[in-house]
């Protein structure tokens, strides 16, 4: 069934289960957050959806925007004294995006559904145990190789094989494609997998090369006619 959500376009891929901390100085997001902390945008849920590199949204409309996004749940706010405010959101739900719409709000809003997974996965289950464990042992080398020690912590035992792979990689610094391929993945032990192996590559590129991979859209520049 289709929901219809205001929209956070960025050049960013929230994960489920991963704090997202946001400075708004635009006055449509102002208002945004407005809409959010007095109730006129139910649940203080808005969706967070990657912007392409290279593309605008004013100028592309959706064209601009992955298919798949995550909903931010709002869990703080702190107005600025200029009216700017910084806020915590935390990943919630995946959607995929299926029209846009940036005439009824100031913001963006868009049409969308919701994305649950596609069968399940249990820690009590040999071959999930065993990804799960492969997946935590993988992004332990990548952050001991990418981080101070105090720089990062193990997501809690607690953490499901459903959302681990989410969580893995909402610290790493993993190229934009390959975040929004993990949210895409909608199958838990397929995740699993995908978050070892991204991680496992990671790692060896830094100790390789001693880099990490930056934004295409960190060097951008906008040229004039001439």
């Amino acid at each position: 069934m289709a929901a219809t959500i205001p929209l956070f376009p960025l050049g960013t891929v929230l994960m489920p289960g991963a704090s997202l901390p946001l400075h708004i100085f635009e006055p449509r997001y102002r208002q945004l957050t407005v809409d959010l902390v007095t109730g006129a945008v139910p649940g203080k849920e808005f969706g967070v959806i990657a912007v392409r590199e290279g593309y605008d949204t004013d100028r592309d409309g959706m064209g601009a925007l992955e298919p798949v996004g995550c909903t931010a749940r709002l869990l703080d706010v702190r107005r600025l004294p200029d009216g700017r405010y910084d806020i915590v959101t935390e990943g919630a739900r995946r959607f995929r995006l299926l029209e846009l719409d940036d005439s009824t709000h100031s913001y963006l809003c868009g049409s969308v559904e919701w994305l649950p997974d596609d069968g399940t996965a249990t820690e009590a289950d040999d071959l999930t145990r065993m990804l799960a464990t492969a997946a935590r042992a993988a992004h332990r080398a990548y952050c001991a190789a990418a981080w101070k020690s105090d720089d990062w912590t193990e997501p809690a035992k607690g953490v499901g094989p459903a959302e681990l792979a989410h969580v893995l990689a909402a610290d790493c610094l993993l190229p934009m494609a390959d975040r929004q391929a993990l949210l895409e993945e909608r199958v838990p032990l397929e995740r699993l997998r995908m978050v070892r192996r991204l991680l496992a590559r990671e790692r060896g590129l830094l100790q390789t090369l001693h880099a990490v991979p930056t934004p295409m859209a960190t060097f951008a520049e906008d040229f004039g006619p001439n």
